[in-house]
């Protein structure tokens, strides 16, 4: 998915069905993408199951929007962000929508937001419903946006002696034939006369396959270490002119 940095974004969470841990990360990932100018949540703020909320709330100058249950079994919630999203459509002022929930109920909301010309962006963790991830244009599990790790060597300068390093996150997929097989076909339908294909491309293309593609997800910050872990493809690094950039092609072997 292309980034924009001056890209206005609603982002509207579902406190019910997200949890409140790691939203400094989820904030730092969003701004990748653009800047939000709405920040809401909508939860029953009387209910003890939000609580975790409240604090969080001032730090990250969320706007809390009080919705009641009426009765139970329904949820009130969803309604309301619903409501919210398409006045906030209208209005003209943002260019896209970041949707922090795994509650698939919203799937007809970013589909209907999609072909209003909006960007979705969803946020939710890896429990989520395909039919949710595939009407974003972009998904992004919670579950990848925790804080980089303690190295190992850091040592701890009051006490001089090595901090015990805290146990490595494990990728939420394993790489199986199904993720290389879309790598090789994406490769083939951007590949120029010689086979190679341009790694930003094939990013992007990937991402228009696989809403919820991600390096992350298999344990690689980059897609570039990613590739080269599975060891079916060449990789080609040209030189551009600036000796900080380079231009990486891929191809299959």
């Amino acid at each position: 998915m292309e980034t924009k940095k001056d890209l206005k974004l609603a982002v509207l969470i579902d406190a019910d069905n997200v949890p409140y841990a790691n939203v400094k990360e989820m904030f730092e990932e969003i701004a990748k993408y653009g800047t939000p100018t709405f920040k809401r949540i909508y939860a029953d703020w009387t209910k003890p199951t939000v609580s975790g909320w409240k604090k969080v709330l001032l730090e990250n100058a969320i706007t809390p929007i009080q919705q009641y249950s009426y009765s139970t079994g329904k949820n009130a919630t969803d309604s309301a962000l619903i409501i919210d999203a398409m006045d906030i459509l209208y209005t003209g002022k943002v260019d896209g929508f970041c949707i922090v929930s795994s509650d698939s109920d919203f799937t007809r909301l970013a589909t209907r937001l999609r072909e209003a010309g909006m960007k979705v962006i969803g946020i939710g963790e890896k429990k989520t419903l395909i039919p949710f991830i595939t009407a974003c244009d972009k998904f992004i599990y919670i579950e990848i946006l925790k804080p980089e790790e303690t190295a190992p060597e850091e040592v701890d300068a009051k006490k001089a002696s090595p901090k015990k390093p805290k146990a490595a996150n494990q990728p939420l997929s394993k790489i199986d034939p199904k993720i290389i097989r879309l790598f090789a076909d994406s490769i083939s339908d951007l590949a120029d006369e010689n086979g190679w294909a341009f790694l930003g491309e094939l990013g992007n293309l990937m991402l228009k396959k696989k809403p919820d593609f991600d390096p992350r997800n298999y344990g690689y910050p980059k897609m570039l270490p990613l590739i080269k872990s599975i060891n079916r493809f060449e990789i080609d690094e040209r030189d551009t002119g600036n000796r900080n950039i380079k231009h990486i092609y891929i191809r299959k072997k």
